[in-house]
């Protein structure tokens, strides 16, 4: 019974017809079928682990501090002084036990082959941290310092090397040309089980906003992936490397992610030939238009695009006609409709390459053209923020005053003409749009103000029911904020 329900699977799986699979007898055409796959499976399974290592990185315990040493305070001594540790030393200390002494923490991962001269790849989560880090193969051959030549915890990707000679290498495949549907193998450690097989597809591609990095573009799949698989390939029917398993949502779910192998050796390919990775950028923040309602009802025809939240201080971006607000459509020709495309479209620029963006704004299709730099940061979060009952000045929530020089300099500000916010109201429009104590508000609509009258006037001229586009200075960078009436 277990064989033809195998055989109505894989029957499926090329495409055959349930009903005739189901009724069709167990011929030799029907096992050879099931005999196919299965050596398809057992090839990948003797191949592609050849290249597989376990990597175990351990954490050395680091000395006991002294009784006397300033951490906390916990508590009296029986003689009176203050006891400095934590409750658990107090505990043994009172009873005059002796504290048990820390150990070294060992974790345990996997790894990719990617160079015969002992170059590894793996996760940074794996080997981050680690005072010692050892690789063994499947062929036997311990090494018991490998070394680690970079990180980078942007992707969440390392690379490590052994003093080895003539290593397997890893078969690495085209992670764009992946698609959902198609066979997902994932071979690794987990739970300290060495050189695990599981078989699932590709469950989804470009999974983002997971929280496993900055940079985020995951494969899915339902292949298993659990503690330890974390640094070992996910590969495809052929044995070839489509992704680096670095992350599962909820244990015995089937819920799994992979770093695109096309990224990982971008990265491995810098970590391998500088030691770090060098990235341009524009100096933006940037997020979805589906995110945001506001804009999403002013460009009705819209529904795909980049919002320019923010824009940094001294950036690309920031030299360019580039505005808060802007809608990022395609960079180059090229269509975006997330912040996760925006980002891999200017990743893979060059350092001082001009791009040019197909922007909306204000209803209109324009063209910015920005030249990228190395990067070196990212807008500055806004940390101060004051909340009150509204006041009669207020419009729309908010009171404003005129930016005059000495007021910059009383509020630690570069003056940059405009109004500065002194009050935003609780439960206002302008606390809902987000607008902040200490923004510097300097247009309204893209009309430039510069006094608390001509600002009151800009909103008396404006549609609230629709909404106002406030452009806003937010410790040095340059952002915006929507208010709009209910």
């Amino acid at each position: 019974m277990a064989i033809c329900v195998s055989v109505v699977a894989c029957a499926l799986s090329l495409g055959l017809p349930a009903q005739a699979a189901e009724a069709a007898p167990r011929t030799d055409g029907d096992l050879d079928i099931a005999r196919r796959l299965e050596n398809a499976f057992e090839k990948v399974a003797d191949q592609a682990s050849e290249s597989v290592v376990v990597i175990t990185s351990v954490q050395k315990a680091k000395p006991d501090a002294s009784d006397d040493e300033d951490n906390s305070d916990n508590g009296n001594d029986n003689d009176g002084r203050q006891f400095r540790g934590t409750p658990w030393e107090y505990f043994f200390r009172r009873h005059g036990l002796r504290r048990p002494q820390p150990r070294d923490v060992e974790d345990q991962g996997s790894g990719i082959v990617i160079r015969r001269d002992g170059y590894i790849l793996t996760n940074n989560h794996v080997v981050d941290g680690a005072d010692n880090i050892e690789v063994r193969l499947k062929d036997g051959r311990v090494f018991e310092d490998a070394k680690l030549v970079g990180k980078d915890k942007a992707t969440d990707i390392a690379v490590i090397k052994v003093d080895g000679k003539d290593l397997p290498v890893a078969r690495l495949g085209d992670s764009d040309k992946a698609r959902v549907g198609q066979w997902a193998i994932a071979i690794g450690a987990p739970y300290e089980l060495d050189y695990t097989f599981t078989v699932g597809f590709v469950s989804a591609k470009g999974r983002a906003n997971l929280g496993g990095a900055d940079y985020e573009n995951y494969i899915q799949t339902d292949a298993a992936i659990n503690p330890g698989n974390s640094g070992g390939p996910l590969c495809d029917i052929e044995g070839r490397v489509i992704g680096v398993n670095t992350l599962i949502r909820g244990l015995n779910r089937g819920i799994g992610f992979a770093i695109p192998i096309n990224m990982a050796r971008e990265i491995a390919d810098q970590l391998i030939a500088r030691g770090r990775v060098v990235r341009p950028w524009i100096g933006v923040a940037i997020e979805p238009l589906a995110d945001d309602e506001v804009l999403r009802a002013m460009y009705k025809d819209l529904t795909d695009g980049v919002v320019v939240r923010a824009i940094s201080p001294n950036t690309p971006a920031a030299a360019s006609d580039l505005q808060p607000a802007d809608i990022i459509v395609s960079v180059d020709g090229a269509a975006v409709k997330t912040p996760q495309e925006l980002q891999q479209q200017i990743l893979h620029k060059q350092i001082g390459q001009k791009v040019v963006l197909d922007v909306l704004r204000d209803g209109k299709r324009i063209q910015v053209v920005v030249q990228t730099a190395e990067m070196t940061g990212g807008p500055r979060p806004a940390s101060r923020r004051m909340r009150r009952a509204p006041s009669p000045e207020a419009t729309l929530g908010v009171v404003v005053q005129t930016l005059t020089k000495d007021l910059a300099r009383q509020l630690d500000l570069e003056e940059t003409g405009g109004v500065v916010v002194t009050e935003v109201a609780d439960d206002s429009p302008a606390q809902a749009g987000g607008l902040q104590h200490g923004d510097v508000i300097t247009a309204v609509n893209r009309q430039p103000v510069g006094s608390s009258e001509t600002f009151k006037a800009a909103i008396a001229k404006a549609d609230t029911k629709k909404g106002v586009l406030l452009s806003v200075k937010r410790e040095g960078a340059a952002t915006f904020v929507v208010l709009r009436e209910k």
